[in-house]
């Protein structure tokens, strides 16, 4: 995880929300390369990441539906990253669920998924 752990909430508050998500998001395709035959260990090390994000995001404090959703959307990644056989469709669809919580980030799910 020490990729971000320089990260506080005043640094990361310098992105927009829009930045914020599509930045968990890289961090949801990076972890997609180990899923389906390849490294748990290294799976889970990515979902670190994208929890942390997710968290610093929360900490900047979004608008109160979007925050709602984003906790509700970190849940669901919770449960991935203990699952002890994380499947590869469960995880793209809550990357796609992550970027559908706003228009612009949204508009990245043709250009992943075409």
């Amino acid at each position: 995880m020490s990729q971000h752990s320089g990260l506080d909430p005043e640094a990361w508050s310098r992105f927009s929300i829009d930045q914020q998500i599509l930045m968990i998001g890289n961090e949801m395709n990076r972890a997609s390369r180990f899923l389906g035959g390849g490294s748990l260990p290294s799976f889970r090390r990515g979902y670190e990441r994208v929890l942390r994000l997710t968290d610093l995001t929360a900490a900047c404090r979004p608008r109160p539906g979007l925050l709602r959703e984003l906790l509700r959307w970190r849940e669901m990644a919770t449960a991935l990253y203990i699952m002890e056989d994380p499947g590869l469709e469960q995880h793209l669809a809550l990357f796609r669920a992550l970027l559908q919580l706003r228009p612009e980030t949204a508009k990245q799910i043709r250009l992943l998924w075409s």
